[in-house]
């Protein structure tokens, strides 16, 4: 897997959910955004500090964690 540098990690910004390059824009908000029906471009001009690879990785992120699974414990 890719490494990911531009989802970041704080607990002091957005409650730690994953953002972009710890700016109060989570990677939440640029799926939601894509799945409504936005486009690239327009999520660009609505946010201006964001850039293309960031919606980019924004993706790549949210691809990784649908593959994810967890196995639960036994224990007896």
């Amino acid at each position: 897997m890719k490494t990911l540098t531009r989802v970041t990690f704080n607990p002091e910004v957005m409650g730690g959910k994953p953002c972009i390059r710890g700016m109060r824009v989570t990677v939440g908000n640029i799926i939601n955004l894509l799945a409504s029906g936005r486009t690239k471009e327009e999520i660009l001009n609505a946010f201006p500090y964001l850039e293309e690879d960031d919606i980019k990785e924004a993706l790549t992120f949210a691809a990784n964690r649908v593959e994810e699974f967890e196995n639960p414990l036994i224990t007896e």
